[in-house]
């Protein structure tokens, strides 16, 4: 009985104990559940700042993504590229993941000594602790031999060996002590060496993209560049840079709590539109002839520097050339002067080049015949222009031939203010082209009430009230090309622009004077080092004094030009060169002998030059020369 009674006792007292711990247990859940639906409610209620901390974890939720836009090829008349983005790649590591058992192949595979890669890792890791980052190879075009190395490097594994710190294990005789309190908790450890084969870790290969100008320093000035942000800043990069470069697309991922499908829901800030292409003009070929013989002129005639533009007769550019000019493919280079579009930046006097003009005028308004039989007197001075004392009577031809100021100011009497200045407005002097804006320089017409005699005069032979560009010049001179009218002149061709003929001289006068011209381009003329065998050359040289610190050069700074179409008949091409102080310049016939630099000996070069080139490729103008 006694024992029974023990029993009982003893299971009663366990299930007593056994209600008090599951009350406890119970209470223990009940207070956690109100700690937890406390800070709850606390959270949604809490600010942080002058929002909610919901509010701010929505927003922290929210994302934000950036797509670039592809900016926008350069092509000439024909797609060729000019200026395009190249893929490239470059190889960035994570210094603090290459084992150091691959340092050897890496340095093999990047191509460069080891000694160097362990250096700019180690400086890497040192100096910039936290930061992973390190491109040790970039500017890698597709089939560099780096990328095929670094390909199969990435599928070798090496035996990898590492040293690490592994927490010892404790006894059971120690875990009791620590557990009855008999023995604090103090860990040890042992190094351990462990080895495996792993593959190389760290290195990856990142796509990159640079603006790549395949026909170098040929077209920089016109083409110009872009910055290290890759906006463009000069030339056809910069005047369209917002057809070029597109907009990059902006998309915003709100978090959307009603969303049944989705948890985010994407919100288009910007719309991606990527680059167009801009099409030019342009044709790189003949772009390469003219640049090629205006960088030699330049080197041998020791000028500091030459320009060249090509038209056709409907007004299209066909080149436009600038020598010095940098590549723009090479970063180390920079030099602002070398990147300067002078053919439509300088503001100049185009010297003689403006002579045949006065004899279209005059023989418009019937002031001269420009006859064999018609003699103009040349032995009574005129203003500051005194007789040679070479000639007594000439003929137009004769005076456009030896490029005569006396004779030319002797018809420019003839004519009145208010017509020289109407007519040299409809050429389009003292007016933008609309080429490239920014950088165009609309020369100078001055209204002809403000004209002296002296600048009536002087007008006549390329100076006074008077300054062009390169490309206003050319323009004028497609008269000869267009029976007496002129078009407006066109660079971009995928751009659609209002065409528009000016007439400025009658079929019969600008036929008259264009053969004319072609004396001047024969032996005996002042272009003669224009000629070219085989095919009928017309032109005009100029020579003009350059303006230094604001006053005309008496030390023999000149600008030298020429001006020339080929055929004669139906011109097809119309070029102008301008040489700025050209001082090296010798004979003909003695070429060792050393003359003055004149558009004759020094100008006219190029044309002949350049023209040699282009025609030689040109069929069409072939069958003519040959009938």
């Amino acid at each position: 009985m006694m024992h029974r009674l023990k029993a009982l006792f003893k299971f009663s007292s366990r299930t007593q104990h056994y209600s008090r711990r599951q009350t406890f247990i119970k209470n223990f859940f009940f207070v956690l559940m109100c700690f937890f639906a406390y800070h709850s409610i606390a959270i949604h209620t809490l600010n942080a700042g002058n929002i909610s901390i919901q509010q701010r974890a929505t927003e922290q939720a929210n994302l934000i993504s950036n797509t670039k836009a592809r900016r926008g090829d350069i092509l000439d008349r024909n797609g060729a590229v000019l200026a395009s983005n190249l893929i490239l790649k470059k190889v960035n590591l994570d210094s603090t993941q290459v084992q150091s058992a691959f340092i050897a192949k890496l340095a093999t595979a990047l191509m460069m000594p080891r000694k160097e890669l362990q250096s700019a890792i180690n400086k890497k890791l040192s100096k910039h602790a936290g930061r992973k980052n390190l491109v040790i190879r970039k500017n890698l075009a597709l089939t560099s031999p780096i990328l095929e190395n670094l390909k199969k490097l990435k599928k070798k594994k090496l035996r990898i060996c590492k040293t690490v710190q592994k927490k010892d294990k404790l006894n059971w005789l120690n875990k009791a002590l620590i557990f009855a309190k008999l023995k604090t908790n103090t860990p040890t450890y042992s190094t351990i060496k462990t080895c495996k084969q792993e593959y190389i870790k760290g290195v990856r290969l990142q796509t990159d993209a640079r603006r790549y100008y395949p026909k170098s320093a040929s077209l920089a000035p016109l083409i110009g560049r872009i910055n290290h942000s890759k906006k463009g800043v000069s030339g056809i990069e910069g005047e369209f840079e917002s057809t070029l470069a597109g907009q990059n697309g902006v998309v915003r991922l709100d978090l959307n709590q009603d969303s049944q499908g989705s948890y985010f829901n994407p919100v288009i800030h910007k719309t991606l539109k990527h680059g167009q292409d801009i099409q030019l003009t342009i044709d790189a070929n003949l772009q390469f002839h003219a640049y090629a013989a205006v960088q030699k002129s330049v080197e041998k005639h020791d000028a500091n520097s030459g320009s060249a533009i090509i038209l056709k007769p409907n007004g299209e550019v066909l080149a436009m050339v600038n020598y010095p000019a940098d590549d723009p493919n090479d970063k180390t280079l920079y030099n602002a002067k070398n990147y300067r579009n002078h053919v439509l930046a300088d503001k100049l006097d185009p010297g003689s080049t403006m002579k045949p003009f006065i004899m279209l005028l005059a023989l418009d308004k019937k002031k001269i015949t420009a006859n064999e039989d018609e003699l103009i007197d040349v032995t009574k001075r005129i203003g500051h222009l005194k007789p040679d004392g070479k000639y007594k009577q000439m003929t137009v031809k004769k005076i456009l031939q030896k490029s005569h100021n006396l004779g030319t100011v002797n018809v420019a009497e003839r004519l009145n203010k208010k017509e020289l200045y109407d007519t040299w407005h409809k050429l389009g002097f003292g007016q933008g082209l609309g080429l490239v804006p920014s950088i165009e320089n609309s020369g100078l017409l001055r209204y002809f009430n403000s004209w002296a005699l002296s600048d009536k005069r002087a007008l006549s032979f390329g100076y006074g009230p008077m300054q062009a560009n390169l490309a206003q010049l050319a323009r004028a001179y497609l008269v000869f090309a267009n029976e007496g009218a002129i078009p407006t002149l066109k660079l971009i061709s995928n751009i659609s622009t209002q065409p528009k003929t000016t007439q400025v001289f009658s079929k019969a006068a600008t036929h008259k004077i264009a053969n004319l011209l072609d004396a001047v381009v024969s032996q005996r003329g002042s272009g003669y080092r224009a000629q070219i065998k085989g095919y009928g050359v017309a032109g005009k040289t100029g020579t003009a004094e350059m303006v230094v610190n604001g006053r005309y050069s008496k030390e023999g700074a000149k600008r030298t030009f020429f001006a020339g179409f080929v055929p004669v008949e139906n011109p097809k091409y119309i070029m102008v060169i301008k040489l700025d102080h050209p001082k090296k310049c010798h004979t003909h016939y003695t070429p060792k002998v050393k003359i003055s630099c004149e558009g004759s000996n020094s100008a006219a070069m190029v044309f002949k030059e350049t023209m040699e080139n282009i025609l030689s490729g040109d069929q069409s103008i072939k069958l003519l020369a040959k009938k």
